[in-house]
């Protein structure tokens, strides 16, 4: 369906062209952003695993450009996925958001529980790989109020990613990685009427420690169109992921006790 020689700078493009045609549109209200993630997966079975996601991102306002200024959201992630065949990959997961009150930037408290269905699908290729994503989000959000709404959002992805100093992701590898993802939604008191959400752009890299452990720190462009004017953030994002921690450690430990030399009787 692509080819290497011509797919990678039009996809580049693709995701370009979006990520910054939003800018000319409308007044605009920029915001510098952190925001870290760190995710524990575990191997179940061949074909099932587990996962458990902690993030926190935080806020420049209009008068710092301090990007720990504020924190305006901690949350707790439980996912489970299915790995359904090599090219597709379901998941669904359970959350708590903590949306802090930081009028600063026009954020009241909203805590929010999601519950989420997502599906991958990934074009293998040698060198570097395509995939796209598809998710459901069912969100109950505390407005203004105090009553809680039901919002339904779909997000729907394309993402590159390409293997700088091998032809394959393993330890030891640098990655290069760009994504761009488009939010649409129902209308609600609480994020308000607009379909459309927003759009994010992401473009970083990566970097595998181990085959279970890695990090990846990228650059994020969002732009969220709102009734109050439309709002730009530019947020630096780090992840950092490991598999199957606890049984490597294990092993770990158990190789270093068989290892250790014993005492002559």
């Amino acid at each position: 369906m692509f080819s290497k020689s011509n797919s990678i700078p039009l996809i580049i493009l693709f995701l370009l062209s979006v990520a910054f045609s939003s800018k000319s549109l409308g007044q605009n209200t920029t915001y510098n952003q952190f925001w870290n993630e760190i995710q524990f997966s575990r191997t179940l079975s061949e074909k099932w695993s587990a996962e458990l996601d902690l993030a926190a991102a935080y806020s420049s306002t209009a008068t710092s450009s301090n990007l720990f200024e504020n924190t305006i959201q901690r949350s707790l992630r439980g996912w489970g996925h299915y790995y359904l065949t090599p090219r597709w990959k379901l998941s669904a997961f359970l959350a708590y958001y903590s949306n802090k009150d930081v009028p600063e930037i026009g954020q009241f408290e909203s805590p929010e529980w999601r519950f989420a269905l997502q599906g991958i699908y990934y074009f293998h290729k040698t060198g570097y790989n395509l995939s796209t994503r598809i998710r459901t989000e069912f969100r109950h959000m505390r407005n203004q109020d105090d009553d809680y709404e039901l919002v339904f959002r779909y997000r729907h992805q394309l993402k590159y990613l390409q293997s700088i100093n091998s032809k394959v992701l393993r330890a030891g590898v640098f990655y290069a990685v760009a994504s761009d993802e488009i939010y649409l939604k129902s209308g609600a008191k609480v994020t308000g009427e607009s379909f459309f959400d927003r759009n994010r752009f992401n473009i970083g890299a990566g970097y595998l420690f181990t085959d279970d452990m890695q990090v990846e720190l990228c650059y994020a462009n969002e732009y969220l169109p709102r009734n109050k004017g439309n709002q730009i953030t530019n947020a630096a994002s780090l992840t950092i992921t490991f598999n199957n921690l606890l049984e490597n450690i294990q092993k770990k430990i158990d190789a270093q006790n068989h290892d250790a030399p014993t005492d002559e009787q």
